[in-house]
């Protein structure tokens, strides 16, 4: 509840968090037009593959030129500017940076970063969720074991999630369900970059007009993102998947709590304890009003008679037996809330979310059929998109990542709808990102009897 104060109390001081960005694509230039405004930060260095690309976007948000002008990172933690460049290892190996925000969206390069960061003794706030995804739980031990914090980035729906999963069990409430929304008709699993406007509703030339990214943007739509997130969820808080990949029930922010309930008890969910992703449309495609899709939600249980009551006697929106209750925020602002892990790393030592077990992934599963020779785009493309399985579902099938398909070739036929396995491609098995997830599936494996 201080953080601001502790910032305040670091800029009198004269000793700001530096911090060190890798990528400043649109989420990190988000997290950019804040810094400014926030006490106690010093973001000292930019680290992103075209400098000039990094430069406009200081200036689409707001930085006059004066401050990037800095010759060195040394000269810019000395000035209290910035400096703008490509080594992204000058960053991670300077002594005056306390944290890295890897913002690239490129989950491969992400856990080279991670890794020099940890090894340099800098904090990392993981803004490449793709990457904590398929090995999350290990790059948080690396961290603990290098003596630093890596976290999720708060902004991004996983982190607040997790927030609303730790405000629920610190109020001793168990937590049913949570998860985020999402606008979700089954087909869109099979959507393209090519198709991808359509069903968001805009037009190509809206979509050229705004220079939207169709393959970003589609990594959400199909499915693969909610998944992605889903996952880290699960594995920062325990809660459970189900089995057989995300069920989208479609639901009003009021019928939260009808639908995250047991199936027994007349919802969707198999188990209480579990994540889930809410559809802001309804099966034939119509728009739910008052609906969840650009936020976040937690339901929780009353396991007594008194506190029931003191749902109903403060008008707390419930199910009908008035056990269950829905918390949520309706909208998250992203990488302008990224500040709140920078904070939180720096000066509480505490991450905003990060992975303690594997028990989800995310699996490339075929788009259509795929035949022998081709090559995986990975997330968001025309080949394969991501489905939330349990860790021990995935491992028992040799399941893929998504966060490695791509740039991979096929060496077997896969059915549209088949999740991949392994054996399926042909793998480059000389990445920091490829040798960490072997690991991370042998350290942290799941009992046989689990696997059965």
């Amino acid at each position: 509840m201080n953080l601001y104060a502790k910032l305040q109390q670091r800029a009198a001081q004269g000793k700001p968090v530096r911090v060190g960005l890798i990528g400043a694509g649109k989420f990190g230039s988000m997290y950019l037009a804040q810094v400014p405004r926030t006490p106690g930060v010093h973001l000292a260095g930019i680290a992103d593959l075209s400098p000039d690309g990094a430069r406009a976007n200081l200036a689409r948000v707001g930085w006059q030129a004066e401050r990037t002008q800095a010759a060195s990172l040394d000269a810019a933690v000395k000035a209290g500017t910035t400096h703008v460049g490509d080594d992204w290892q000058a960053l991670v190996r300077h002594p005056s940076i306390d944290v890295i925000v890897e913002c690239t969206g490129h989950p491969i390069a992400a856990v080279d970063h991670c890794l020099a960061a940890f090894q340099h003794g800098k904090h990392v706030v993981n803004v490449t969720v793709e990457a904590d995804a398929f090995c999350g739980p290990l790059l948080a031990r690396k961290a603990q074991e290098a003596g630093v914090v890596y976290s999720l980035a708060f902004g991004d729906q996983p982190a607040l999630i997790c927030d609303l999963v730790d405000w629920a069990r610190t109020c001793g409430f168990p937590v049913v369900a949570a998860g985020r929304g999402h606008k979700w008709l089954p087909h869109f699993s099979q959507s393209t970059p090519d198709t991808v406007w359509g069903y968001y509703g805009l037009t190509p030339e809206q979509a050229v007009r705004g220079g939207l990214n169709p393959k970003m943007f589609n990594s959400f739509l199909d499915g693969s993102k909610p998944s992605i997130e889903s996952t880290a969820v699960s594995n920062a808080t325990g809660l459970g998947v189900p089995s057989n990949g995300l069920l989208y029930p479609p639901a009003s922010v009021e019928d939260i709590p009808y639908v995250t309930r047991p199936i027994s008890e007349g919802g969707v969910l198999e188990r209480k304890g579990m994540v889930e992703v809410i559809s802001s449309l309804e099966p034939d495609g119509r728009k739910i009003p008052y609906d969840i899709r650009m936020g976040v939600w937690v339901t929780v249980e009353a396991e007594t008679d008194y506190i029931k009551n003191c749902f109903e006697e403060y008008n707390a929106h419930t199910d009908p037996s008035g056990r269950y209750f829905t918390l949520y925020k309706r909208w998250h602002l992203i990488g302008l809330e990224v500040g709140v892990s920078v904070a939180s790393v720096a000066l509480r030592s505490e991450p905003t979310g990060v992975a303690t077990a594997w028990n989800a992934d995310v699996v490339a599963t075929a788009k259509r059929d795929l035949a022998v020779g081709e090559m995986l785009d990975g997330e968001g493309g025309y080949t394969v998109w991501g489905k939330l399985l349990p860790a021990a579902t995935s491992q028992r099938m040799g399941g893929l990542p998504l966060g490695l398909a791509h740039g991979v070739k096929v060496v077997r036929p896969v059915r549209c709808g088949q999740s991949l396995s392994w054996a399926d491609v042909e793998m480059d098995t000389g990445t920091h990102a490829y040798r960490i997830r072997r690991e991370m599936e042998s350290l942290f494996a799941a009992p046989l009897e689990m696997r059965a």
